[in-house]
């Protein structure tokens, strides 16, 4: 038997093999590609330029906050305050973009201030949180899960305070006009600012990832800290960076977030931490730490959004919608935990 399948090995071709660990490694990324092939040729407008341009625009936000995910579960933690601190910066950045003859702005002692500036303190707020979560893991030694579940309320109860629980609009024009702009117009076809964003990041993110020290120290945690303790690694500073970082990314992320709703409120980002985590886990970023790539988060964000516009095209009740949302975060983590046991 072991000679028979070693002549069919032999008899594939390099892109068949490699087509076969890809559909073999990612059951769930292949499936879904078949669903919406199957979807979109029963369903008009699925395969049409708007719902791209939809589906780009969601995976551009939510690729950024899963690549601040990412680095947290490579050293086998995890952030469940990521979609919090996003609500937060959405908020934060939401109240500072306000018109200053609006009539409804929260803070009516505070300037109109220019968007680039609004940026800036909204990612600096961004660090602050990150810092935080990376001081409570490495300092008082709470085990991440704990430590992010705990910041994830504090946030969300300052984000209640400083916005009153009130829905907040009344943006500048060109901070809503900007982060919605796109490029081209011919025939419907074009590409939103958005997607160019979320590559910039992307790029970074993989050259950090595969070309630098502190890339090289987070791998290395992931697969075993004690060893990389004890070959010179500083895990304490690494892991600080991870958090800060990811506190920038989730603040990047409400910044735009708030500017593409046209509007912010304390529930905006809530459950996205969830959805970063099944972007990463179906992207090939392993719960068990020391695993993961750039180009895997992406593929796996931009699955799970694919698997929103499916279940919409469907007509599946919305509420149904985390139902197989949930099935599907549950199996990606046990095939993960499944492959995990297998190498072992």
């Amino acid at each position: 038997m072991q000679t028979i399948s070693k002549e069919n090995e032999k008899g594939r071709t390099p892109f068949m093999r490699r087509a076969l660990k890809f559909v073999s490694g990612n059951p769930i990324v292949f499936l879904l590609l078949i669903a919406a092939i199957i979807v979109g040729a029963l369903k008009d407008n699925f395969f049409s330029w708007a719902n791209l341009s939809n589906l780009v625009s969601n995976t551009a936000v939510r690729f950024l906050i899963a690549l601040g995910v990412s680095g947290c579960l490579i050293t086998k933690g995890t952030d469940l305050s990521a979609g919090r601190q996003v609500g937060f910066a959405a908020v934060v950045a939401g109240i500072l973009c306000q018109r200053g003859d609006y009539t409804g702005r929260l803070w009516k002692w505070a300037p109109e201030m220019s968007i680039w500036l609004v940026l800036l303190i909204t990612i600096a707020l961004g660090l602050v949180w990150g810092l935080i979560n990376g001081l409570i893991v490495t300092k008082l030694h709470v085990p991440p899960f704990i430590a992010t579940l705990g910041t994830q309320t504090i946030i969300y109860g300052i984000s209640l305070v400083i916005s009153d629980a009130q829905p907040i609009g009344g943006f500048q024009k060109i901070y809503t006009t900007l982060i919605n702009g796109r490029v081209g117009n011919v025939r419907s076809f074009h590409l939103p600012y958005l997607l160019f964003v979320a590559l910039v990041f992307g790029l970074l993110f993989y050259f950090i990832y595969n070309y630098t020290r502190h890339g090289k120290y987070m791998y290395a945690i992931g697969g075993n800290e004690t060893a990389a303790e004890v070959s010179g690694v500083n895990t304490t500073t690494t892991l600080m960076r991870i958090y800060a970082t990811a506190g920038v990314m989730y603040a990047i992320a409400g910044y735009l977030l708030a500017a593409k709703s046209g509007g912010a409120s304390t529930s905006m980002g809530q459950g996205y931490e969830l959805e970063a985590i099944a972007g990463c886990t179906i992207g090939g970023v392993s719960t068990t730490g020391g695993i993961g790539t750039v180009p895997g988060i992406l593929v796996g964000v931009l699955v799970f959004e694919l698997l929103k516009i499916i279940l919409q095209f469907l007509g599946v009740n919305p509420y149904y919608n985390y139902v197989v949302q949930g099935l599907v975060i549950v199996l990606a983590v046990s095939l993960d935990i499944r492959k995990y046991i297998a190498k072992k």
